[in-house]
């Protein structure tokens, strides 16, 4: 019996968003005063989101906010990469549902990145 590839297409993204949410809701022990400090520094105007699932400094943000930015990405990458070993899916499938995810819940007010790659608020 073969699958339609619409209906495949549509179970992947729910799967996607499934893992990525998983990923939202589960933070980390380790990740709690890395957490604490990003919704400081996105409240402050200093760190976005952008569409990959990563976080960034926005221009004019002090070297701490990079700084906090790669050790907030280092830890979701790895938390991708195990979603996408794990669902035998491309790890950029992962990080874009994450992204889409994360800058929807961003609130107004605060930095997202656009996929065309320039800082806006949102």
């Amino acid at each position: 019996m073969t699958t339609h590839p619409i209906t495949r297409r549509r179970f992947n993204r729910l799967a996607l968003t499934a893992m990525a949410a998983g990923l939202l809701a589960s933070a980390l022990p380790s990740l709690a005063f890395a957490q604490d400090a990003l919704a400081a520094a996105k409240a402050a105007g200093q760190i976005g989101e952008r569409p990959d699932g990563l976080v960034g400094a926005v221009p004019g943000a002090p070297a701490s906010a990079q700084a906090l930015a790669e050790q907030v990405n280092a830890q979701r990458l790895a938390r991708y990469r195990e979603i996408a070993k794990g669902n035998g899916t491309a790890l950029d499938k992962v990080q874009a549902v994450a992204g889409q995810q994360l800058i929807e819940r961003t609130p107004a007010g605060q930095f997202v990145m656009t996929a065309a790659g320039q800082w806006q608020r949102k």
